[in-house]
């Protein structure tokens, strides 16, 4: 197969392992209660759900390892319990989060079975695809996503040639910042640290040994995911925005991208749009189940029996959380995601810039400081406001539950500044 050819499979299945449910309901969503102001939320989706995670691809291919990579500068105790924490929370929320979507949209409307069935059958097909491991990248990236796509740009397409004339204006006061923090529902910088290592990994089981060409591939697919992301997660935004006239505004996320299908592709838009949620929510299951079981096959050893005793077990919780209905499952992964996202950002960042300016030191620094400063984000969730209201008034951005940014940086930029003076009184 030659180069090209594998680079865009290989940029299909990454693509297509980011864009699950979540990327699916946000975007129209989003656009939705953004009306007028869509292009400025579009910027800050795209911080989160686009940039950081083909950021964390890239460090992948510049670390061609696993998760645990990414944080043993902090320190090998820190990165273990890391790669515990977001595997935990990969296989109890955005995989489960897959199947309940795919229920809601794909399956109960059309034959009204039990929750129960759904996640049953759907996790035994996930279970199945991540069994058949060295044949995963090739399914996905040749077969499943030129399907996903073609049907997304189709909705797409129409909403930007036959949307209605009138928007309805913007519910945000800060548009940028509510992009932002909805990216975080993505789960895609979480996902790119995830399945970076499955690229990896599937890869060297085809044989591709080099690491200059690994590294290669993996940086040429990530920006051809990237791309995908950002057209789609646009277009989708546009869309929800451009129809928000016609729809109630107590529409919940299901209700907004089924109505939008129909309103985009007519009668035939619910039979699309349930292949497009199964197809996409599908793709996504399997790649973190996959990486899941990866993670803890390389943890004992290369042991095959780690691997497919992880696979059943997540397939197993999936069944039981996908029972769950959608939005419930986003409001429980909320306090979790303030507490990991921003941990997960500044590693990926702390991987991808040179590594003279990421010294252990400044590992250590940035990120115990992060996890200091996002504490109360964290904590807004799990107790009356007014008990933290005094904290949050005199961290900066703290209002906007991006308390830890600015100490982050400045210690960041304090750190290298201190090193390069010392280094320049040294000579």
């Amino acid at each position: 197969m030659n180069k090209t050819k594998e680079i865009f499979i290989a940029g299909f299945a990454l693509f297509s392992m980011f864009f699950g449910a979540g990327n699916l309901i946000l975007p129209p969503f989003l656009g939705f209660k953004s009306g007028d102001a869509w292009p400025l939320v579009t910027f800050g989706f795209v911080i989160t759900a686009v940039v950081i995670p083909i950021l964390g691809i890239l460090a992948h291919a510049r670390l061609q390892g696993t998760m645990f990579d990414f944080g043993k500068k902090v320190s090998p105790i820190f990165s273990s319990v890391y790669c515990l924490i977001v595997y935990a929370i990969s296989i109890s929320l955005p995989a489960p989060r897959t199947a309940s979507v795919t229920h809601e949209m794909a399956i109960a409307p059309f034959f009204g079975t039990s929750s129960l069935w759904t996640s049953s059958i759907y996790f035994a097909l996930v279970l199945l695809f991540v069994i058949n491991r060295s044949k995963i990248l090739n399914i996905i990236g040749k077969f499943l996503t030129p399907l996903i796509v073609l049907i997304l740009m189709s909705i797409i397409s129409i909403a930007f040639f036959g949307s209605p004339e009138s928007v309805n204006p913007s519910i945000f006061n800060t548009p940028i910042v509510d992009g932002l923090l909805e990216g975080y529902q993505t789960f895609d910088a979480i996902g790119a640290v995830v399945i970076g290592g499955v690229i990896i990994i599937s890869l060297n089981l085809k044989g591709v040994t080099s690491v200059e060409a690994k590294k290669e591939l993996i940086a040429k697919s990530g920006l051809i995911a990237g791309i995908g992301l950002l057209i789609i997660y646009a277009g989708l935004i546009f869309s929800g925005s451009s129809f928000n006239s016609i729809f109630p505004e107590d529409a919940s996320r299901t209700e907004l991208l089924s109505g939008l299908s129909t309103e985009t592709l007519g009668n035939l838009g619910t039979t699309f749009l349930s292949v497009l949620v199964a197809l996409a929510c599908f793709t996504t299951a399997v790649g973190i189940v996959t990486g899941t079981a990866d993670y803890f096959k390389g943890l004992f050893k290369d042991s095959q029996l780690a691997y497919t005793i992880t696979a059943i077990l997540g397939c197993v919780i999936g069944v039981v959380v996908g029972q769950f209905d959608v939005h419930y499952i986003i409001d429980i992964a909320l306090p979790v995601l303030m507490f990991i996202y921003p941990i997960t950002i500044v590693l990926i960042l702390l991987n991808v810039v040179p590594e003279k300016w990421a010294t252990p030191l400044v590992f250590k620094v940035v990120v115990g400081i992060t996890f200091l400063f996002s504490i109360p984000d964290f904590l807004k969730f799990l107790m009356p406001i007014e008990n933290i209201q005094p904290v949050i008034d005199v961290i900066p951005l703290a209002e906007y539950s991006l308390g830890w940014v600015l100490p982050g940086l400045l210690l960041f930029l304090l750190l290298n500044f201190g090193s390069f003076i010392f280094q320049t009184k040294s000579k």
